[in-house]
């Protein structure tokens, strides 16, 4: 199956694009082709364009009429060619989950969601498996209208080398967020033209979140609204009493950081807001949750619903990593850097 991007432009319409802001607070990381075309793609076309790049993991065709002569891809942190590694060699199918969130400023579209994977449960497993996985994907398209830069974070279920994996303390992660059916209703809704926040307060609220998080002392800043929720790899980890699926013991979002999540984490860095879209009051963020006492660092990509400058819900799907890892994406310095990054 070969589709282009080309088509996809013209099938889905094209949008304005807008002039580039720089954000307060953040350093602003230019990546990828620029300046833009002129209509450039807006929304809808975007999100066309991943569906297209889905089915072309899935069709294990890397197309040239899709890609940029000198597209670069990574996947969990680590370069690959495109179109034999990776998930590239391993998608059976689309999964059913499917969170997007456009920038059509800087023409950057991202996807949290499901895919299905075809792969053995061990190195001496004979029979190969299907099994839902969660992925994080961030698609950029250079002055061309193609796709020069893709990275993605999978979330696949341990399997060992030799006998059984031990059980996962999010359980069965693609699983999970399969169950999900879909983004709440809330991450979708339009704020009001005059109450909307501007590119440069979303990612300053999104960076609060991460501020909050590291090092705490309970005595933080906690942006978060009464009804926050937050869902972790397809299970809600915090929430208030009597919302839909969230446990009798489930602490709700400033509560959790007041009382419970005390120095668990020692940095968060490679802060990097990947996507905003103002309309919506989303961003999507990459980062790294570092936890030194125990040397292993979490590879995160994490949604946030922003309202009136507090948190209303947070989504994340993530994946253990070694300790001290970066994205591939970012200067050594960067990597290190616990700054924030309006990767344009």
């Amino acid at each position: 199956m070969r589709i282009s991007i080309r088509s996809t432009l013209a099938a889905a319409g094209l949008g304005l694009a807008t002039l580039a802001v720089t954000p307060a607070n953040a350093e602003v990381v230019r990546q990828g082709g620029i300046p833009w075309p002129d209509p450039a793609c807006d929304r809808e076309c975007l999100i066309g364009v991943m569906d297209a790049y889905l089915d072309a993991m899935v069709d294990q065709d890397a197309d040239n009429d899709m890609f940029a002569r000198f597209v670069r891809f990574t996947e969990n942190g680590i370069e690959f060619p495109l179109g034999n590694e990776g998930l590239w060699a391993s998608a059976a199918a689309r999964g059913n989950y499917k969170f997007y969130v456009a920038d059509e400023q800087t023409q950057t579209i991202t996807y949290m969601g499901t895919m299905m994977e075809e792969a053995r449960a061990g190195s001496t497993a004979s029979d190969a498996l299907v099994q839902p996985i969660g992925v994080d994907v961030r698609l950029k398209l250079n002055d061309e209208g193609k796709v020069s830069e893709i990275e993605q974070i999978v979330a696949r279920p341990d399997r060992p080398l030799i006998g059984e994996a031990p059980p996962s303390p999010f359980g069965d992660l693609g699983t999970n967020v399969e169950a999900m059916g879909a983004p709440h209703p809330i991450f979708n809704e339009i704020i009001p033209e005059d109450e909307r926040m501007s590119r440069e307060d979303l990612v300053a609220v999104t960076n609060h979140y991460f501020e909050a998080m590291q090092r705490n002392d309970g005595q933080g800043y906690y942006p978060f609204t009464d009804d926050c929720l937050r869902h972790e790899n397809g299970s809600i980890s915090a929430g208030p009493q009597g919302a839909p699926g969230v446990g009798p013991n489930t602490m709700g979002c400033k509560q959790q950081f007041e009382e419970s999540l005390l120095g668990v984490v020692t940095g968060i860095r490679d802060r990097r807001v990947v996507a905003v879209d103002p309309e919506r009051g989303l961003t999507y963020a990459f980062a790294f949750f570092d936890h030194r006492p125990i040397n292993w660092t979490w590879q995160l990509g994490e949604i946030f619903k922003i309202e009136n400058n507090q948190i209303r819900r947070i989504e994340a799907i993530f994946i253990r990593g070694p300790y001290g890892m970066c994205s591939g994406w970012s200067t050594y310095e960067q990597c290190r850097s616990e700054e924030v990054q309006d990767v344009r």
